[in-house]
């Protein structure tokens, strides 16, 4: 049997985060493990198809699309922040990505301690074939919600990115107990 909110069968395991919310539970929890399914969905897909079409990670090509941005390069401490992920994993992430010839590393001549990450022009080319197809891919997996739903999720979601960066600057400018 089906729940109306809930694509899992009621009674069987399943990956579906959702598959746990009960009818009684509160909306923004529903809500919560609604938008963790879907983001685990498309992540999943984007990470299956990186892997098997460019032999790479979702990481990897993150790191690859922030550089992109950032033709003169970015500290491993900015793309940390930018990322969301800490330093030892943008280290690792690096390493490969300097092993493979797809980065560069470049001293900064006013701090002996830090170093620019940036792309090479391997990078710049790999990072944009695997772009186009990234982009491709989104629209194969959002093709089926009209332009003018996506849109208004689009901007639903942007009031609660707002809302949770705001409650986390008043968080971290809270006394600590």
């Amino acid at each position: 049997m089906k729940d109306s909110n809930n694509t899992c069968l009621t009674g069987f395991a399943n990956p579906d985060r959702e598959s746990w919310a009960r009818a009684g539970d509160t909306a923004e929890l529903r809500l919560w493990l609604r938008l963790l399914t879907c983001s685990t969905l498309v992540e999943n897909r984007l990470r299956s198809l990186m892997r098997t079409r460019f032999d790479t990670t979702l990481p990897r090509f993150d790191l690859m699309a922030q550089l992109a941005n950032a033709p003169a390069g970015m500290k491993m401490s900015d793309l940390s922040r930018c990322m969301m992920v800490t330093n030892g994993n943008i280290t690792g992430i690096t390493d490969q990505l300097e092993r493979d010839g797809l980065v560069e590393r470049l001293k900064v001549d006013t701090d002996r301690r830090s170093c620019l990450i940036r792309l090479t022009a391997k990078g710049r080319q790999s990072f944009r074939r695997m772009s186009a197809a990234y982009q491709g891919w989104l629209g194969e997996l959002f093709k089926d919600i009209p332009e003018h739903r996506r849109e208004l999720l689009y901007e639903l979601l942007g009031e609660l990115k707002l809302a949770g960066q705001a409650a986390a600057r008043l968080e971290a400018d809270s006394p600590p107990n």
